[in-house]
């Protein structure tokens, strides 16, 4: 039996469901990959955004007007960074949660003298690292201010290495201290305290498109598509959920490429029981830990449970930042590259 699948992403989760579903991989290592490399030959590749899924109809609108119509339909719409609440943050703030947030940012420290002021709002991971990769190659004085403590997802002992490290890479460290204006020389925080930041960096909460809520699909109170252990949309069973945009039933998936990419395979796989006649399997977690750079040559390793709880085993300094390399290589070697057959399946 042949189908129309549509794959609404092509980030971890929607790449992994087309490699499935056509059995094929591709490889490299850089910060990008190109589609070409990454995605099967037989993907037709359409470029735009989605403004509505019609589900009763079977049909995508896209935001020059076009229509794409499915038999089954993955949606891997992924995660973004929220706007900020932060007063001043859309004129003088700067993101990292894109390639072309990256690219600004690269832009605007250029043009920054080496010994300027720079700070980082978040104490989550992604301002943990930002921090201490630019702590690491520049003689700037680098602030991470974050409204509650750093890293509180992980350990006591891996907070500790982390803090040790941010500390010996001379990077200032502020917490439980909520920034409210952010201006061209200053991140002013509650209280009236002012921080020194030619440049402010917001590594604050991700959320996910509205796509499914305007759709009229079933979702969450963040906005995600609700599916069930299977990844199947409960009020249409055509549509299928993978990554950081959707809710399977009752677990609790934090948004990472470890959870995606398993997701995605498994949509697909979900597909394919479908195709069959054959009952598809419920999604079993399969997490091994978390995985913090902190500048090129340390890190942390988290190690988890395969439901994301912390253990008491962590890897720091050179041996953790190993490990971390070779968990994002091995990212685009095996799960993003040619000529390779493993899949990474939560089945």
């Amino acid at each position: 039996m042949s189908a129309h699948v549509v794959i609404i992403g092509a980030g971890y989760a929607g790449v992994m469901a087309a490699k499935r579903l056509h059995q094929m991989i591709a490889a490299g290592y850089d910060a990008t990959v190109s589609f070409d490399r990454a995605l099967p030959r037989a993907a037709h590749r359409v470029f735009g955004e989605v403004t509505t899924i019609e589900a009763a109809l079977g049909r995508l609108t896209l935001d020059d007007g076009s229509v794409l119509d499915y038999d089954y339909l993955v949606y891997a719409v992924g995660s973004r960074q929220l706007p900020s609440t932060i007063a001043g943050a859309d004129e003088h703030g700067f993101g990292v949660a894109e390639f072309e947030d990256a690219v600004r940012l690269s832009s605007r420290l250029a043009t920054l003298d080496e010994k300027a002021a720079v700070c980082v709002v978040g104490g989550g991971l992604t301002g943990i690292e930002t921090a201490a990769e630019l702590a690491e190659h520049r003689s700037s004085r680098i602030t991470l201010v974050t409204g509650g403590i750093v890293a509180p997802d992980l350990s006591e002992r891996a907070r500790s290495a982390i803090l040790r490290t941010l500390t010996d890479l001379g990077v200032d460290i502020v917490t439980e201290s909520r920034v409210t204006r952010i201006d061209g020389s200053s991140c002013e925080l509650a209280g009236g305290v002012r921080v020194d930041a030619d440049c402010t960096i917001l590594a604050t909460e991700f959320g996910v498109p509205d796509l499914a809520r305007r759709s009229s699909l079933p979702v969450d109170d963040l906005g995600r598509l609700k599916v069930d252990d299977g990844l199947e949309c409960s009020s249409h069973p055509n549509i299928f959920g993978a990554g950081d945009a959707v809710a399977v039933g009752d677990l609790s998936l934090r948004m990472s490429c470890q959870a995606a990419i398993p997701l995605g395979v498994h949509a697909a796989e979900t597909i394919l029981h479908r195709l069959e006649g054959s009952a598809p399997r419920p999604v079993a977690p399969k997490f091994t830990g978390r995985c913090i750079s902190l500048g090129r040559r340390r890190g942390v390793f988290q190690r988890t449970t395969r439901v994301d709880e912390s253990t008491g085993v962590v890897i720091a300094g050179r041996a953790g930042a190993f490990v971390k390399e070779r968990v994002c290589s091995s990212t685009t070697e095996w799960a993003v590259a040619p000529r390779r057959s493993l899949f990474h399946s939560w089945t």
